[in-house]
Order: C-alpha cells, then sequence, then structure tokens
C-alpha cells in the first residue's frame, strides 16, 4: 500500500479546518493503508489541540507533525531528518497551501502525489422561490466565513426583486451577529448574485462554475441531480445544510475547488488506493491476438516490439509442427 500522508490544515481554527479535515483519515483506513502522518498546527502555547489528538487516536495515527501550511506540504513531500518523505498529500487549505500541493506534485524530485486542489472554500445555492431567505443567507454566510478568499454564489432562478431583497436583509442580520463578520465582509465582496430566467439555464451555469459545494434549494430538487456534471458534494433540498457535510452527513468534506471538479472527486477511499494490471498468455492466447499485435507495432515503427511477438509465434508455430 501506499504510504500516505493526510495535511490537517487547522490553520485558524481547530474547531472548523482540524475537525473536518481530519475526517480525511477515515476513507484511508478504510482503504487499507497502512502509514498515515497527520499534520497538524501548534496552538500558541505550542501543543496539539487535545480535540484532535484524541480523533487521530481513534483514527489510529500514531505519528503527528506539528507542522501546517506549505512548510509542512514541503516537508512531507521531500522529507527532512525528522520528517519521514511521504508518497500522497492529501486534504484542504488556503491558497498557499493548494499552490504549494500543486507544486511538490509537478516537481519530479519530490515524486509525490496528492489528492487533488483543495482550497479557499467556496459555495453555489441555487434558489428558486419556494426557498426560505432564512435558509440561503445561512449557507452563503457558511462559506463566507472561512475566509478572505472564499467565494459565494447565488443563483437566483427567476426571483423576484422583494425575494432577493428579503435574501439580502437576512444575510446583512445574519452577518452582524457573526464573531467572523469580518472576514465573511470581505469574502461577499468578492461574490455575487447571478439571476436566470429558469432551473435548466441556473444548472447550465452551475456546471461550467463547477462548485465546491452546490447547494439545490428548489423545487423538486433531488430530480436535479441527473444534471449536475461538475461539482464536489451536492445537498439537495431545504435542509441539507453545507454544514453538515463537513461534520456529520457521511460524505467527506475535501473537495476539489476553483473549477477543479470537472477533473477530480472529492476524496473517497479510492484516493488512497492504486491499481496495477497484470496479464498472462498461454500458446493459444498469443496465436489469437499475436498477429494483430505484430501489426499494429509494424504500423507504428515498432519493430522490436513486432518482433517480441513474432519470434514467439514462430517459436509456437515450430513447436507445433514438431508434435504432428
Amino acid at each position: 500500500m501506499l504510504s500516505v500522508h493526510l495535511h490537517l490544515t487547522a490553520l485558524v481554527f481547530v474547531m472548523d479546518d482540524g475537525f473536518r479535515s481530519i475526517a480525511g483519515v477515515f476513507p484511508d483506513r478504510l482503504s487499507g493503508c497502512e502509514n498515515v502522518i497527520l499534520a497538524t498546527p501548534p496552538r500558541k502555547d505550542g501543543t496539539v489541540s487535545p480535540e484532535v489528538l484524541y480523533v487521530a487516536a481513534k483514527s489510529g495515527i500514531k505519528t503527528i507533525l506539528l507542522a501546517g501550511g506549505a512548510q509542512a506540504v514541503a516537508a512531507m513531500a521531500y522529507g527532512t531528518d525528522s520528517v519521514p518523505k511521504v508518497d500522497k498529500i492529501c486534504g484542504p487549505g488556503n491558497a498557499f497551501v493548494t499552490m504549494a500541493k500543486m507544486l511538490v506534485q509537478n516537481d519530479s524530485t519530490a515524486m509525490v502525489s496528492i489528492d487533488m486542489p483543495a482550497g479557499p472554500s467556496e459555495v453555489m445555492v441555487v434558489a428558486d422561490s419556494s426557498a426560505n431567505p432564512v435558509f440561503v443567507a445561512a449557507d452563503l454566510l457558511s462559506q463566507a466565513e472561512h475566509g478572505p478568499d472564499s467565494q459565494v454564489v447565488l443563483v437566483a432562478v427567476d426571483l423576484s426583486a422583494d425575494e432577493l431583497d428579503r435574501v439580502q436583509k437576512e444575510v446583512v442580520s445574519q452577518l452582524e451577529a457573526l464573531p467572523r463578520s469580518e472576514t465573511a465582509v470581505i469574502a461577499l465582496s468578492k461574490s455575487y448574485v447571478l439571476q436566470v430566467k429558469s432551473l435548466a439555464e441556473g444548472l447550465e451555469f452551475a456546471n461550467q462554475y463547477a462548485p465546491e459545494h452546490l447547494i439545490l434549494n428548489v423545487r423538486g430538487a433531488a430530480d436535479c441531480l441527473k444534471d449536475v456534471v461538475n461539482a464536489g458534494s451536492v445537498f439537495i433540498g431545504p435542509y441539507s445544510a453545507e454544514s453538515c457535510g463537513d461534520y456529520a452527513s457521511g460524505t467527506n468534506h475535501t473537495l476539489p475547488t476553483y473549477g477543479y471538479a470537472k477533473m477530480y472527486s472529492g476524496v473517497n477511499t479510492s484516493t488512497f488506493q492504486k491499481s496495477i494490471t497484470s496479464q498472462e498468455l498461454t500458446a493459444e492466447g498469443l496465436r489469437n491476438i499475436g498477429p494483430a499485435v505484430a501489426t499494429l507495432a509494424s504500423v507504428e515503427g515498432l519493430d522490436a516490439h513486432r518482433m517480441a511477438v513474432q519470434l514467439r509465434l514462430d517459436s509456437i508455430k515450430k513447436a507445433s509442427g514438431a508434435a504432428h
């Protein structure tokens, strides 16, 4: 099995990224990964959060790196005198962590792979007139509070000016009560509302954007799932808060961002597995496919490829003739 590093990005607060990122431990345990190293930055007093230690122990993690951010990614990718090198780096983070993961993946001297580009956070809420504006506003703010580089998008499906105004008022009202309101305000300044006439138009835009989190707060939300092509994780209906996906609904929290949901899936058991193919041909099997292989090799101008098969075919033919 691979030796895999789970990168825990509790850079700001353990109660948020800490517990949600450590959820990445469970798929690797289920997949049978033998060696898992957890990286987490220390608290101000230099110690590890006891909550993180508890969950790490429950997950069977025996090695913890007391570091976070891009520096932890670098240490694990290349290895140091005190930090073991790993084969794969997984977990979400800010823009620096994401860039660090992408850089080491493309460095042949590191020889390390990553799960996906994951961070900063983003959410898209597709809402029609059936959506409760209180819920819509809360979902937008739940991601805006992550960091100043987060983005939230409301796709308003045929909402009237009054309906949009109610959502806006709810955002302002709930924002005032948030301890991290200053951070959310910055994120909101880079976010937007897109008004569309139909649900089909809204879903088309969602597939183009490929959001990390896609909330479908519309009539017949479950029926829309078949039309979702690009998204990290989908939250269906009025009661499927994105926060549940972070902590308890069973899906993994580490998801592709920046539009990478077009080509990456979220973390799952296959993230921590690799497959090895094998083949064994009998003499009869080589007689069946060998001529085609020799022809294709000849077309490509790879004569040694052709001869590797042709010599065997000649040997089989000779042995068969001798037997008769």
